[in-house]
């Protein structure tokens, strides 16, 4: 199955797992899903990943995070903001907010995919993926 958006794919399938309950999602892997899974594990969003190399392409095995006593998710929102039909792009003066600070913006810089505090902070500008609070 051919995808023309994958970033956008990732998203879904991961919106769709949480609202279905799942505590793992499988989605298909690349090198940009992969660094956007470490960043969401590294900010505390999701449990754990792991990158399974079976078939042409491998998979990537993500573990959610919920909420011992009220079951709800980490992630409340996954948000699309850069699409192929629209690019979006800030300098890292201009970096977006999520939430006043509260979520994170994922960025593709010229130094790999990032935070937006992160862009700031080393003051470099590119695209903005996604909005996750």
């Amino acid at each position: 199955m051919m995808v023309t958006d994958p970033i956008a794919d990732y998203l879904t399938r991961m919106r769709n797992a949480i609202m279905a309950g799942h505590k793992i999602v499988e989605i298909p892997a690349s090198n940009i899903k992969e660094e956007i899974t470490k960043i969401l594990m590294d900010q505390g969003y999701i449990l754990n990943y792991k990158r399974e190399e079976k078939g042409p392409q491998g998979s990537i095995k993500i573990a959610l995070k919920y909420d011992r006593v009220s079951n709800e998710s980490a992630i409340r929102s996954l948000e699309r903001v850069s699409k192929p039909g629209l690019r979006k792009y800030s300098s890292g003066k201009e970096m977006p907010r999520v939430i006043n600070g509260l979520g994170i913006a994922i960025v593709s810089t010229s130094k790999g995919v990032m935070t937006d505090k992160q862009a700031r902070k080393e003051n470099v500008g590119g695209e903005v993926l996604c909005y996750i609070y």
